[in-house]
């Protein structure tokens, strides 16, 4: 089983992790949240595994642009789960899946270096 990436494809972010996964030679899949979305058992899944605030893009555009009375109601997993669901540009990309388990959020060359020593040595 290959890898899902989870995002939008004109994130430079998520564009930046599909060109170092093509660069390598990884096979991967595209997850597009916006013709796709994404449903909270997944979301809750991942909170699980990473955390809800890990999540949860609080630098992005469209969490700054939300009203301060729904940034200050995200307390708690479920609410940030319901938002994330709801408002899937609010969560952080890419969220990069092998099976089941999340291996990374966001991008870091230096990170993904190390993930894929470990689930696949010869990379």
């Amino acid at each position: 089983m290959g890898y899902i990436i989870y995002g939008i494809p004109n994130c430079d972010t998520v564009k930046k992790t599909l060109d170092w996964l093509k660069k390598k030679g990884i096979a991967y899949e595209f997850h597009d949240y916006k013709k796709k979305g994404i449903d909270q058992a997944r979301l809750s899944a991942w909170s699980k595994q990473v955390g809800w605030e890990t999540i949860l893009n609080r630098k992005g555009t469209t969490w700054r642009d939300l009203d301060e009375t729904v940034k200050a109601s995200i307390t708690n997993e479920t609410k940030a789960i319901a938002l994330l669901a709801k408002n899937t540009s609010i969560i952080k990309r890419p969220v990069v899946e092998k099976g089941d388990k999340v291996v990374a959020v966001g991008f870091d060359e230096a990170v993904y270096e190390k993930v894929l020593k470990k689930i696949n040595p010869n990379h």
